[in-house]
């Protein structure tokens, strides 16, 4: 077993994980109050991953959830003290391999008082409207054959 790599950021009511495998199966969530635990097997080759994660602060397991998509399992951790930054994950200071911080969803949230729906309302809200792969839209001309390039065009000689 190896653990599965996993991106994490801070909002004001919750943390959230994505455990980033692709097409993983047999997928366990395990919140207790202070540890995440979690398993699944996933990739092309089917790897057993497990991460066990000590937190840093307390959580409320009964309110936190996951979702599975075909790239990752993400997760909603949501604080047992909501508005307490979390300057790191893991309650030891070590550095883990398989963990990194999502810089794209990082948000230095401290100083925003007028947060119309709280992160943890929104995870909520996107997971209920989260579709299949039915629910994507047609797109017009993807079967059109490919037109020339600008670059295949003919260049004057320059003599």
């Amino acid at each position: 077993m190896q653990p599965a790599s996993a991106k994490w950021y801070d909002r004001r009511d919750a943390v959230f994980i994505e455990f980033c495998i692709e097409d993983s199966k047999d997928v366990k969530v395990k919140f207790d109050k202070t540890k995440l635990d979690f398993s699944c097997v996933g990739g092309t080759d089917n790897t057993k991953h497990h991460n066990e994660v000590e937190l840093l602060e307390s959580i409320e397991p009964n309110g936190s959830k996951h979702k599975r998509t075909d790239r990752s399992v993400f997760c909603c951790l949501k604080k047992a003290e909501p508005g307490k930054s979390w300057p790191r994950l893991t309650k030891e200071k070590a550095k883990l391999n398989w963990l990194s911080v999502d810089f794209n969803n990082w948000k230095d949230w401290e100083d925003d008082s007028d947060e119309e729906l709280s992160s943890f309302d929104r995870f909520s809200e996107m997971m209920n409207n989260m579709g299949g792969e039915d629910d994507l839209p047609e797109v017009d001309g993807a079967e059109d054959e490919e037109s020339a390039d600008s670059d295949d065009e003919k260049m004057p000689d320059l003599e």
